[in-house]
């Protein structure tokens, strides 16, 4: 009976435990609006700290946490367009992405570079793109920032 009742104890404090957690404490699997701005803040950061070559590869790397988590990555494109980094695809690196269009019809680089232009030179573009973990087209909310004639971004699937 003793053993029973200390069973119970048990999973009773587990239980409060697990209901008492926050919700992100839970794995969340998606990366939050505030981690997109916070992870392309810090790409910013290093780019106009240590350079685009070190940065770039940092970018590429996809051990680096910093720019690689979940579902999080960090994007980079001149303003015409270019590819000179991405955390989820290197072969897309160097490519003219300026026609690059969803499977809606939106045309996505473009809209990243209408946003840069803005006098903010920072905000938030909608599109469809496929999830890195999922391979799944979702909708995705990229938060970009303009360095010098660059836009750096990370996106959120919704």
């Amino acid at each position: 009976m003793k053993t029973s009742v200390k069973t119970g104890i048990q999973a009773l404090v587990a239980s409060f435990i697990l209901c008492a957690m926050p919700a992100a404490a839970w794995a969340a699997p998606k990366g939050s609006a505030d981690e997109a701005i916070a992870m392309t803040k810090r790409a910013v950061a290093m780019i106009k700290a240590d350079g685009k070559e070190k940065a770039f590869a940092a970018i590429a790397d996809p051990a680096n946490t910093s720019f690689h988590d979940r579902d999080l990555y960090i994007y980079v494109y001149d303003m015409n367009g270019v590819t000179l980094a991405h955390g989820n695809n290197p072969k897309m690196v160097g490519k003219n992405l300026i026609d690059l269009k969803d499977n809606e019809g939106k045309a996505i680089v473009k809209s990243l570079i209408t946003t840069a232009n803005t006098p903010a030179g920072r905000g938030w573009v909608d599109f469809k793109w496929p999830n890195p973990l999922t391979k799944v087209v979702e909708q995705k909310s990229g938060y970009i920032e303009r360095v010098d004639n660059m836009i750096v971004g990370s996106g959120i699937y919704k």
